[in-house]
């Protein structure tokens, strides 16, 4: 007996794009895309970035969100769809799990940017001689605070995917974007006003030439490209699975969403490098720039009590609509695959990303360690599977006409199924190669170690699954049939 599981669909248009873009629009927007641009030459970091989200990015997420579209499942139900009742279908079970140990220490970097809008509101940045630097490392080794602000984080999770699609996440993001967008744009206004801003600016848009040749810069800009869309987590699948059959996927789900992920890049780099050149910190601080340099700054600014309020309450706007989005992967495969209800799927998943994660938020090298693993090959890895299984499994060509081009506005032409089956799985198999390559001199025991997880990773998923199809063949099993 075949049970038809009931699913929703996003309220409106404006909400799906604001849902979207707070999806791609986390901290690898706001903390992540100054630092990286300072560290690669600006103005040229910047050119070879805004070529590769235009190239690779959007017609991945396009392809990705139309076979959401088109399948109406999560993960586990689009690839079985594909793939059949057969042990591929374990590639889907591969990106899952991919997607569940990238949550499981990114609720951490939530859980910094609670505590950091804590210290934004009670004013601990404007305070006398506030030492920013000491505010970092003590909290940094403080094992029980940063589990209770990764529990936080999850506890928040937790609350807003219980109300489901359009009462949890739409209309979170249908408040909580156009705020994080003011916020910025404030920011970055009081910014550009200090005296000595300006070079800020030229430093991010007058490019290094230097830089733009050099292989470093276009990896560097490849890898933000990546990170900053969420190219092949799931994300564009799961959210694409819930829009309407006529929906438009390539102004909605490529254009606009690359529009919005690249503005707030830039709204970023107004916000942090004007303030950084004003106040004689230097560009390339790397990862400490928001929580250590810039968060000194607020403190020597008239009316650094607000400014200090406005991005740190946007850093975690951003990185809360993010976690939700990467959360939601899980929820909707676990909902359909046990064809259970929301509230206990919801339960089920953040509870496991909140107990993987304890780890990570008691030991920063655990995290990021689980970053080297996942960001390096993990990632590259489920954007390659996917793309084949759109490009040779389900044919782009087929997806195109059926999913692709209906009910849109902008024609996507033939040139986008090239794309898909042939240059971004070389370039997710160069990606790969490249840090290997790089990395085994450098570090060969995170490595080794990585390539050993990965290793056993893939094969363990498809023996679960090509098991778990046989129980599901079965009368009842997984609680249900196949939808």
């Amino acid at each position: 007996m075949t049970t038809t599981i009931s699913r929703e669909q996003w309220g409106s248009r404006f909400g799906y794009l604001m849902a979207v873009v707070g999806a791609m629009v986390g901290a690898g927007n706001i903390w992540r895309m100054p630092y990286v641009t300072g560290e690669n030459g600006g103005g040229a970091f910047l050119i070879a970035y805004f070529i590769l989200l235009y190239l690779i990015a959007v017609p991945g997420l396009m392809g990705e969100t139309s076979l959401g579209r088109y399948t109406r499942q999560g993960l586990l139900g689009t690839f079985r769809k594909i793939y059949g009742n057969n042990k591929f279908v374990g590639l889907g079970l591969v990106i899952l799990v991919f997607n569940i140990v990238l949550m499981s220490y990114y609720s951490s970097i939530v859980g910094w940017s609670i505590y950091y809008a804590y210290h934004a509101v009670i004013g601990s940045f404007t305070h006398t001689n506030f030492d920013t630097a000491a505010l970092w490392q003590a909290f940094s080794n403080n094992t029980a605070l940063n589990v209770g602000m990764h529990t936080v984080a999850m506890l928040i999770v937790t609350v807003i995917l219980l109300k489901g699609i359009k009462g949890g996440i739409e209309r979170l993001a249908k408040w909580m974007m156009p705020i994080l967008t003011v916020s910025l744009i404030a920011i970055a206004i009081r910014g550009v006003t200090l005296p000595g801003a300006m070079a800020g600016l030229e430093f991010s848009f007058s490019p290094d030439w230097e830089y733009l040749v050099r292989g470093e810069t276009w990896l560097a800009a490849l890898g933000q490209a990546l990170f900053s869309t969420g190219l092949g987590w799931g994300i564009a699948l799961t959210y694409g699975s819930y829009l309407g059959r006529n929906d438009d996927i390539p102004l909605g789900g490529g254009i606009f969403t690359a529009i919005g992920n690249t503005s707030f890049g830039l709204l970023a780099i107004f916000a942090v490098f004007p303030i950084v050149f004003a106040m004689g910190i230097s560009p390339t601080s790397g990862a400490e720039l928001a929580f250590v340099a810039l968060a000194s700054a607020f403190g020597s600014m008239t009316g650094g009590y607000v400014w200090a309020l406005l991005f740190f309450m946007g850093f975690f706007f951003a990185n809360l609509t993010t976690a939700i989005a990467i959360t939601e992967v899980g929820v909707t495969t676990f909902k359909e695959e046990r064809n259970t209800d929301r509230s206990k799927a919801v339960l089920i998943i953040c509870g496991i990303i909140w107990l993987l994660g304890i780890p990570s938020a008691m030991n920063a090298s655990i995290l990021g360690y689980l970053d080297f693993v996942v960001g390096n090959w993990g990632l590259p890895l489920a954007t390659f599977i996917i793309m084949i299984t759109i490009g040779w499994k389900f044919d782009a060509n087929r997806l195109r006409v059926l999913s692709l081009n209906r009910g849109a506005d902008l024609y996507v032409p033939r040139l986008w199924e090239s794309i898909i089956r042939f240059e971004i799985p070389a370039i997710m198999l160069f990606i790969m190669i490249y840090f290997l390559y790089s990395n085994l001199t450098a570090t060969p025991w995170k490595t080794i170690s990585g390539l050993v997880i990965l290793t056993l990773t893939i094969p363990l998923c498809l023996w679960i699954m090509r098991n778990g199809q046989t129980e599901k063949n079965a009368p009842n099993a997984l609680g249900g049939q196949q939808s």
